[in-house]
C-alpha cells in the first residue's frame, strides 16, 4: 500500500520536474551569511545517509552495510538555505555526476579533498562543540578554516534532522521496497 501511493507520488514529482526541481545558485562573493560568505562558488554541503530498503534475499549482499543492515546508501546536497538539492539514490563510493559538480561542495572528512569537493583539514579541530567557549577559540589558520567549514556545512546536518523527525515515514523508521529508480535526464 505505502510502495503504491510512493509511486504515484514518485511519478507526480517527475512530471513536475521542471516546476519544483531548481538548479543550485553559488555563493555569492557578496554573501551576507557569516556562516557562508567565506565560501564563494559554494553549491552547498553534500553528505550521505543510509535508508533501510526491502530487497529480494539474492540481492541483500549488495545493499548489506558494514553494521549488517539491509540499506541503500543515499547521496544528499543541500544548499546553503538548507533545501536538498540534489539526492542520488543506490550510490556506491564516488558518485560524480558532472553537472552537480561544476562548482564545489563542502564534504566531511570521509570524502577526499579532490576537484569539485571541499573537506576540512585533516588532524585539526573540526565540530562545533569543539568550538564553544572564549579558552577554544581557533589557534591558527586551519582551526579557523575547520571552524567556519564546519559552520557552514552544518546545514546538511540540520537538513537530515529534520527530515528524520518530520519525515519518519522515509528515513530510519521504515523500510522502503527498492522498486523504482527515476534519473533526472
Amino acid at each position: 500500500m505505502v510502495s503504491r501511493h510512493f509511486n504515484l507520488v514518485l511519478l507526480a514529482v517527475v512530471r513536475l520536474y521542471e516546476e519544483l526541481i531548481k538548479r543550485p545558485v553559488p555563493v555569492a562573493n557578496n554573501c551576507n551569511d557569516q556562516r557562508w560568505k567565506c565560501f564563494e562558488n559554494c553549491l552547498g554541503a553534500l553528505d550521505g545517509t543510509y535508508i533501510k530498503v526491502n530487497v529480494p534475499a539474492a540481492n541483500r549482499p549488495a545493499f548489506r552495510t558494514r553494521k549488517g543492515e539491509i540499506a541503500t546508501n543515499i547521496l544528499d546536497v543541500c544548499d546553503m538555505k538548507g533545501d536538498f538539492i540534489y539526492v542520488l539514490a543506490g550510490w556506491e563510493g564516488f558518485a560524480a555526476d558532472s553537472w552537480i559538480l561544476r562548482y564545489y561542495y563542502m564534504c566531511d572528512a570521509g570524502y577526499l579533498n579532490a576537484e569539485g569537493f571541499l573537506d576540512p583539514y585533516k588532524g585539526q579541530r573540526y565540530h562545533l562543540q569543539e568550538w564553544r567557549g572564549v579558552k577554544n577559540a581557533p589557534k591558527n589558520a586551519n582551526e579557523y578554516f575547520n571552524m567556519k567549514h564546519s559552520s557552514a556545512r552544518n546545514v546538511i546536518e540540520h537538513a537530515f534532522t529534520v527530515l528524520r523527525v518530520v519525515g519518519p515515514f522515509f528515513v530510519g523508521s521504515r523500510t522502503i521496497p527498492c522498486k523504482s529508480s527515476v534519473a533526472p535526464y
